[in-house]
C-alpha cells in the first residue's frame, strides 16, 4: 500500500538559532566556539540538527533593532544576544514570545529584562556578567600595571545608561581608597571621543579605565589611546584582541558555554522563565604585549603572573 504524499513522514525542520551580535563578524571566535560547545552538550550541532543564523551590527548599535526583527521573521526558535546590553534590549522589544538567551553586561532585573535572577519570568534568561561592578578591580589592576600613575581617567557612555551613576560612584570610591585622582569624561555621541581624550591629555592623566557600555566606536577609541600613548584597561576581551592594551572581564568561555547550554535546553522544550539567570564565577585578565611595546611599557612581573591570556 502506498500512502498519499501528505501522509508520508516528513523530515523535521531544523530549529533556527538566531545570533544577534553588536560586533563585526566573528563566527570562529573563542566565544562562539564556547557557545557551540555548550549547544552541542545539549545535543544540537549547527548544520546537522540545528541552523545558526548570524546577524552582526558591526559595532553600530542603531542597527540592532532591525537585525533583531530579521531574526524574528525567519523565524528563529531562540534568539541569542551577544556583547552589548543594546542587543538584549533590541531582541526583547522585537518579540514577546520567542525565547531569548542573553549574555548581559549589567543588571537584567534593574534593566527590566527579567523579573528576578532566580525566576526570570517572560521569554528571557541568560548570563549576567557583572561588567558594571568591576570598576574597582580594574582600577587596582591598572595601578599595578602603571605603579607610578597618580591620575587616572574614567571614560564611560553616560548618562544614557542608568548604570553610569553606579559605575562612576564605584570607581571614584576605589580611587579614594587607593589615593589616586580620577578624571571622568562622558561619551554621548561619536563626536565626544576626540574631546574626551584631549581633556585627559590636558589634565595629564597617566592611565585610563574604560567603563562598560562604551561600545559605539571601538576602533576610534583604540586609535585615540594609541595616539595619546595612554595605557588603557578595557571592559571586554574584544578590545585587547583588536589592539587594546589590557582587558578584565568575565570569562567569555564560561559565559558563552553557559549561553549555549541554555539555548539547547530551550530547544528541547524548557521555558526561559524556568531557567535562573546565571552569574559567572571566573574573570579573565588579557594583556596585549605588542601594544605594551608600542606604548613603551614594561609589564611588571606581578601583572604578567596573574594574566590569564597574553597576546603576543
Amino acid at each position: 500500500m502506498v500512502l498519499p504524499r501528505a501522509a508520508r513522514a516528513q523530515p523535521t525542520a531544523k530549529p533556527i538559532v538566531g545570533i544577534l551580535d553588536w560586533a563585526s563578524p566573528r563566527p570562529n571566535s573563542a566565544i562562539m566556539v564556547a557557545f557551540r560547545q555548550g549547544l552541542g552538550e545539549a545535543g544540537f550541532v549547527d548544520q546537522q540538527n540545528a541552523t545558526i543564523q548570524y546577524r552582526w551590527a558591526g559595532t553600530q548599535l542603531a542597527r540592532l533593532p532591525a537585525l533583531a526583527m530579521e531574526l524574528v521573521n525567519l523565524p528563529a526558535a531562540v534568539i541569542v544576544t551577544i556583547g552589548s546590553t543594546g542587543a538584549a534590549r533590541a531582541a526583547k522589544a522585537a518579540t514577546p514570545t520567542i525565547p531569548i538567551v542573553f549574555a548581559y553586561a549589567g543588571d537584567p532585573v534593574q534593566d527590566g529584562l527579567v523579573a528576578s535572577i532566580g525566576k526570570p519570568g517572560g521569554n528571557l534568561t541568560g548570563v549576567a556578567d557583572l561588567n558594571t561592578s568591576l570598576g574597582g578591580k580594574r582600577l587596582s589592576l591598572l595601578r599595578d600595571l602603571v605603579p607610578n600613575a597618580t591620575k587616572f581617567g574614567f571614560l564611560c557612555a553616560a548618562p544614557t545608561f542608568h548604570t553610569y551613576a553606579e559605575q562612576k560612584s564605584e570607581i571614584l570610591a576605589a580611587g579614594r581608597a587607593l589615593g589616586r585622582e580620577i578624571i571622568v569624561q562622558e561619551i554621548r555621541t561619536d563626536r565626544d571621543y576626540e574631546a574626551a581624550f584631549a581633556a585627559f591629555a590636558q589634565r595629564k592623566v597617566d592611565a585610563l579605565v574604560v567603563g562598560a557600555f562604551t561600545f559605539n566606536n571601538l576602533n576610534k577609541m583604540l586609535a585615540l589611546a594609541g595616539r595619546y600613548k595612554l595605557p588603557t584597561l578595557y571592559p571586554a576581551r574584544i578590545y585587547a584582541e583588536a589592539g587594546g592594551l589590557m582587558s578584565y572581564a568575565a570569562s567569555g568561555a564560561e559565559v558563552y558555554h553557559q549561553v549555549g547550554v541554555y539555548t539547547g535546553r530551550i530547544l528541547k522544550g524548557t521555558k526561559p522563565a524556568e531557567l535562573p539567570v546565571v552569574q559567572p564565577t571566573k574573570f579573565t585578565l588579557t594583556l596585549n604585549l605588542k601594544t605594551a611595546r608600542t606604548l613603551g611599557l614594561e609589564i611588571p612581573p606581578i601583572v604578567i603572573g596573574i594574566a590569564d591570556e597574553v597576546i603576543e
